[in-house]
């Protein structure tokens, strides 16, 4: 049955317009200009165009593009990061399409739906599996009631879609998807049948268009209103008759466009292989002439094709687009950029970063293919092409002579590594602890800095990570190349302090990859010691019933139990606590309460080796937080604000740079490492007049052992000097806030605030 996109099934009643919800100006005038059209007729541009390649960082996506939609295949995490980077207005999609209902496509899709709702979106449409609705129904248990968009699901069973663009017809393929020694241990019965989709689009046929100069010379009264009627009859193709002379449409149109086929395919494992070729609606495009128009296939396999998946069935004339993780592309050019340049200032502390490549050998095909690059187009109208012009370039080189050209930068470099010279203590051998900040950003993934995520090496066998972000995985990928999945398989606990979606919305990737790493480098596979707030239980178990495996991947320690003068907590979970101490080598480990928004915590923890570090979460200055971390060696604190934005950290439950170095001072922390920026502060924060000798500023992919605590203030002339322009126009915006008076202007949309309930209704903690 074929309908219209209108007629899908909404999860909650339409909520009363508010003005900043009103139709996009783009879509309105172009439904006025189609109306007022009696030819209506396909788009004239389209094309699709790569943003995530399929590489083991970067999951599969595909943007498709036309003057009158916009669409995107498939979310996985870092997908919201990568359009912000590379200019792709989110807030202009029309419609996601899914694949599969696995993490690897959705992981990004919760952050999307916020950015899209606080941006004033009305509307996002959803297409894929049935498994969906309880997917957006799973994710409001953590972002609030979602009240100010309207979010429709069309799954597959709905059948064919039909926009102004095209026509899509979704395919179900149906396999046994084998379980996990971990997810059998957290399911009973028989192994559920998963489900992945073909789609299948049509673009919508395009008529010739009128040749004005042939039409002329056969004496056609161009120019007067009689032409028009006779325009309309050659462009559908019939002849007409003028002047007693038959006038056939070849002779003053140009051919029209039938309409490109393309397919969107993703098959998992080989259970779906039997599935794909038996289809029926698939069937006719696997043979010449099959279908209207010439077959597109972008395909996103796992790294290896299954012989008997090879593209060869499809007619000689299809290209073939494959995303997988043989694809070699830099997506995150911003951030190796940054990189790179830090890397001058100190290659320990900031390291260069790296690609992962895939471990398995890369299948033969045997019909031409392309494999995926970011931003690489295929143009599908007006003519179908390749365009490679858009693909980045990531030259380290050009970055390092970028920076080299930055007036003051090179000479204070030197004199940097003059003092660090000087200055050196004697070596102690010691490497460990080492902190590595994977995220140090706030409310959404950013091209610079990414959301929270920390990881603290305990030794060269022991990792803890405190809060995991959307994209946390990503980050390590890019921060250890091919030896990440030694770092994934020595990652014993998480930390997540709340349940804003910036601080956990990373952790399903990272457990579903950290059983992979145990498998690849031999060791038993087994559940992390997740340390939470008790609520995430909610949002893990809906996803695990409804849509993928994960409980067995975790065993919770609810945060309250690890506060002072905490309740005793049942035997399972007094086990529990113990097995922590013992797995990292911990005296003990803090929890308290802090002021954000219910159900945060800060923690600490003191190692036998009698260091100890605090870690703040977000928060506004708590002095619980000062007595857990009473001397600590290290006190990693938010510091979302700069000095002068006083109110609006108190609305928004943050703290400015001076408060959390007030924090620190007050429990007599040795270092303090200021955290959590809010995004306004992409590459730098303004300094404080209260920074000294023992507060440094958090980049991400920086790492720093106890030790080179000490040389992070050293560093600060050299970057100053590399981000002048930056501190610069900070500087302009915060003094022509004072002048008018307006504390708090100009916020970032998605911090966090709870409800009247205490619940969080945003983002960001």
């Amino acid at each position: 049955m074929r309908i219209s996109w209108r007629r899908t099934v909404p999860l909650q009643q339409p909520v009363p317009r508010k003005t900043r919800q009103r139709e996009p100006l783009r879509r309105v005038k172009t439904k006025e200009s189609r109306g007022k059209r009696r030819d209506q007729h396909g788009p004239s541009t389209v094309f699709l165009q790569v943003v995530g390649a399929g590489t083991r960082d970067s999951p599969a996506a595909v943007y498709v593009f036309s003057e009158f939609n916009r669409y995107l295949f498939n979310c996985g995490e870092g997908t919201q990061r990568l359009m912000q980077e590379h200019k792709l207005k989110a807030a202009r999609l029309d419609n996601i399409f899914l694949t599969r209902l696995s993490w690897q496509n959705v992981g990004g899709l919760s952050g999307m739906i916020l950015t899209l709702k606080d941006t004033g979106v009305p509307e996002c449409v959803l297409s894929g599996p049935p498994q969906l609705e309880s997917y957006v129904h799973a994710i409001k248990s953590f972002s609030g009631p979602l009240e100010d968009i309207r979010l429709s699901v069309r799954p597959y069973t709905e059948g064919t879609y039909v926009d102004d663009t095209m026509t899509v017809d979704q395919v179900p393929l149906f396999g046994e998807s084998r379980l996990s020694p971990v997810q059998n241990r957290s399911r009973t019965g028989p192994e559920p049948v998963r489900s992945s989709e073909v789609l299948l689009l049509l673009l919508h046929p395009r008529k010739g268009n009128f040749l004005v100069p042939e039409a002329k010379q056969l004496g056609l009264p161009v120019g007067t209103a009689a032409i028009g009627p006779m325009i309309a009859a050659l462009k559908a193709g019939s002849s007409i008759v003028f002047q007693g002379k038959e006038i056939r449409p070849e002779q003053v149109c140009t051919p029209a466009d039938p309409g490109p086929v393309f397919l969107v395919l993703e098959c998992p494992s080989e259970d779906f292989v039997a599935a794909l070729w038996s289809s029926e609606q698939l069937r006719r495009y696997q043979t010449p002439g099959g279908g209207s128009g010439s077959a597109r296939v972008p395909s996103a396999p796992r790294a290896r094709l299954h012989p008997q998946l090879r593209p060869r069935r499809f007619p000689s004339g299809t290209e073939h687009l494959i995303l997988n993780e043989h694809a070699c592309t830099v997506h995150n050019v911003r951030s190796h950029k940054i990189q790179a340049q830090l890397n001058m200032i100190h290659p320990h502390i900031f390291p260069r970063l790296h690609t992962c490549r895939a471990q398995e050998p890369q299948a033969a095909l045997h019909v031409p293919n392309v494999r995926a690059e970011c931003l690489l187009k295929f143009q599908l109208r007006p003519v179908l092409e390749w365009q490679r012009d858009a693909i980045p370039s990531c030259s380290s080189e050009d970055f390092v002579k970028e920076a080299s050209e930055v007036p003051n930068f090179l000479s204070e470099v030197e004199q940097c590594r003059k003092l660090l010279s000087s200055a050196a203590a004697e070596p102690s051998g010691r490497r460990y602890p080492e902190v590595v900040f994977l995220g140090t950003g706030s409310a959404l993934p950013m091209k610079i800095r990414n959301v929270s995520g920390t990881l603290v090496n305990i030794s060269s066998t022991q990792a803890l990570l405190l809060d995991c972000g959307e994209g946390t995985f990503g980050q390590l990928c890019r921060h250890y190349g091919d030896q990440v999945d030694g770092v994934l398989s020595r990652i014993s606990t998480v930390f997540i302090s709340h349940l804003h979606a910036d601080h956990h919305t990373g952790l399903l990737m990272l457990l579903y990859q950290r059983e992979r790493a145990l498998r690849a480098v031999g060791k038993p596979v087994g559940p992390v010691l997740l340390l939470a707030p008790v609520q995430i239980m909610s949002w893990l178990t809906q996803y695990h019933d409804h849509c993928q495996e994960i409980l067995g991947h975790v065993s919770l320690i609810p945060n309250r139990f690890l506060c002072e003068n905490a309740e005793t907590p049942r035997p399972r979970t007094r086990s529990l606590i113990q097995t922590l101490l013992k797995q990292n080598d911990l005296q003990q480990f803090q929890t308290c309460a802090v002021r954000h928004c219910r159900n945060a915590f800060g923690c600490s923890f003191r190692h036998r080796a009698g260091w100890k570090l605090a870690f703040s979460g977000d928060t506004m200055p708590c002095e619980a937080l000062g007595r857990i971390g009473r001397d600590a060696t290290l006190l990693i604190h938010e510091a979302t604000l700069e000095d002068g934005l006083e109110d609006e950290a108190l609305d928004k439950r943050h703290s400015t740079t001076s408060q959390a170095i007030a924090v620190g001072v007050k429990m007599n922390a040795d270092f303090i490492l200021l955290n959590h920026f809010s995004q306004r502060y992409a590459k730098i924060p303004l300094f404080s007049q209260d920074l000294d000798q023992r507060v440094g500023v958090s980049f991400d992919h920086m790492r720093v052992g106890l030790d080179e605590l000490k040389l992070l203030p050293r560093l600060l002339p050299a970057l100053k000097a590399l981000f002048a322009e930056d501190i610069e126009e900070m500087e302009d915006r915060r003094d022509r806030r004072e002048l008018k008076g307006l504390r708090g202007s100009g916020g970032d949309g998605g911090d966090g605030e709870d409800g009247e309930d205490g619940q969080p209704n945003r983002r960001l903690g």
